[in-house]
């Protein structure tokens, strides 16, 4: 049953390119869109360094991720929970240049553009209509 449900949350990752960030500062929430992109089960979005969200995950590394469910389908999707490490290096941000829709920068020398990395601790799939869900995964179990 675990693997069948690491299968799913891979295929929703993997097709949900859209999905809602959440942060929180001094006990208020933010939320908004982002792309994202994966590596396993790491997910990966830039943003710039002056945005707000980017101030709210220095001081709270704590983020929420959804991914999947599109309106009237029924389709699964996750709830991520984790930690958000900040990336500057070269490596990430070519990488992430190669797989992005290049939107928000025009150069991956922008000084500004950082890349977050989302370090998954809890893993929820809902709305499966192959298995029962909820369904939890803690990531560290793996």
């Amino acid at each position: 049953m675990k693997q069948q449900a690491i299968e799913k949350i891979n295929q929703v990752i993997e097709q949900s390119r859209i999905g809602v960030l959440s942060t929180a500062v001094n006990n208020k929430p933010n939320s908004r869109y982002m792309i994202f992109y994966n590596d396993d089960l790491d997910l990966y979005t830039k943003t710039s360094r002056s945005t707000r969200k980017f101030e709210e995950l220095t001081q709270n590394p704590d983020a929420h991720v959804l991914l999947g469910y599109e309106e009237g389908s029924g389709q699964p999707y996750v709830e991520i929970e984790g930690q958000v490490d900040v990336i500057t290096n070269s490596k990430e941000i070519d990488w992430l240049w190669q797989e992005q829709d290049r939107t928000f920068f025009d150069s991956k020398n922008d000084p500004d553009l950082v890349v977050l990395r989302i370090i998954p601790s809890h893993i929820t799939l809902l709305n499966s209509d192959e298995m029962a869900t909820p369904f939890e995964i803690d990531v560290s179990q793996l």
